[in-house]
């Protein structure tokens, strides 16, 4: 084989990557069938989309900031599924992980601690918190042989609640109450437990956990491809029974990868808290694990797969939301799209594995 032959082979787009394309602008397309069904421009809608997507540094910066939340639940996600373990409480990491860092952001001698350590101890925090909450699914698992979905899934509810409880109760963490419109919502943080922009510019509000990220990434595809943790968490996933007899720790591994799943959940908790928000609410997650989630199924344990999908999700967020303010299209509509492209992943993956399976 020459060497032409061979670099264009290796140039050659996988199927993946097509089919994942091809599904996007699918997705799309019908969108905008939708759109021009509602009676709304479609040029005055794409605008709009485009405009609250990237339009301007603060709306760049903001989907940036959401679409590292869906990475890191994301991450988490591939994790596990190394393991063939299936977190689904991202919901409920995210929302343990935000009291956390709330509560510790809030008492004053974290605020006062030097060199950085004011925002280090609250992402420290709520990523010890999520761990907690996975680990629980893990023990679950191992000692009662619960299932981890259910299991992960409720406590997902639990965590929501607790949120509630959490901004509804003044001996917790609700502003105290000054008149009957007070919201139930905590005290903001003070800024020396907020992190840092990376741009110094507020008008561009990116914040250091974007950095943090994508070490992170780098750290789990380097564990999961080149360390003997990863290589045990795949014969875990391929075999669990050969692999016990092989002298690995099964009950230890699947509560250590639940509760690293958990933590990567709490983590981004802390980093909406402390990047973002600055305020703990009821809801503040607005769904963000469960769309994490879907980036982790539709990254099919790859981590570019897993950036990808969250750039793909973040700026689908923040475009759905100034579309549906600026030229009154729904942000269901948004719902939509990333269900087609669910569906269509998901049957050209079955459809890929069949032909791989065929193929000598």
């Amino acid at each position: 084989m020459s060497w032409r032959t061979s670099l264009l082979i290796r140039l050659r787009p996988s199927p993946v990557l097509l089919v994942s394309a091809v599904a996007v602008l699918l997705a799309f397309g019908v969108g905008a069938l939708l759109i021009a069904l509602m009676g709304v421009p479609v040029g005055e809608a794409v605008a709009a989309f485009a405009d609250g997507a990237w339009g301007s540094p603060y709306a760049l910066a903001a989907s940036l900031n959401r679409a590292l939340v869906f990475m890191l639940v994301g991450l988490g996600f591939i994790l596990a599924e190394r393991a063939s373990l299936t977190n689904v409480g991202g919901e409920g990491q995210i929302a343990v992980g935000g009291i956390t860092a709330t509560a510790f952001a809030l008492w004053a001698p974290v605020a006062a601690l030097p060199w950085g350590l004011s925002f280090v101890v609250p992402l420290l925090g709520a990523c010890l918190a999520g761990a907690l909450w996975g680990g629980i699914a893990g023990v679950l698992k191992v000692k009662a042989g619960t299932n981890e979905v259910i299991a992960t899934l409720l406590l997902s509810f639990i965590a929501i609640w607790m949120v509630y409880g959490s901004v509804q109760s003044e001996s917790l963490l609700r502003r105290p109450m000054t008149s009957s419109a007070t919201l139930p919502e905590s005290l903001e943080i003070p800024e020396a437990t907020q992190l840092p922009l990376l741009t110094g510019d507020a008008s561009m509000p990116l914040h250091a956990g974007l950095l943090l990220g994508l070490v992170l990434a780098l750290v789990v595809a380097v564990i999961l491809r080149r360390t003997v943790l990863g290589l045990q968490l795949r014969a875990t996933g391929l075999n669990p029974r050969a692999a016990r007899r092989a002298g690995m720790p099964i009950e230890r591994l699947t509560i250590g990868v639940l509760c690293a799943a958990g933590a990567f959940g709490g983590l981004a908790g802390a980093c909406m808290l402390q990047g973002e928000q600055y305020t703990l609410k009821a809801g503040f997650s607005s769904g963000y694990g469960f769309d994490g989630l879907v980036v982790g199924l539709l990254a099919r344990g790859s981590m570019p797969g897993v950036i990808a999908g969250a750039l793909l999700f973040g700026f689908l967020r923040s475009g759905g939301i100034n579309m549906e303010m600026v030229a009154q299209v729904p942000t269901a509509l948004v719902v939509v799209i990333q269900g087609l492209i669910i569906v269509t992943l998901a049957g050209a993956a079955l459809g890929i594995q069949r032909m791989e399976a065929r193929t000598p």
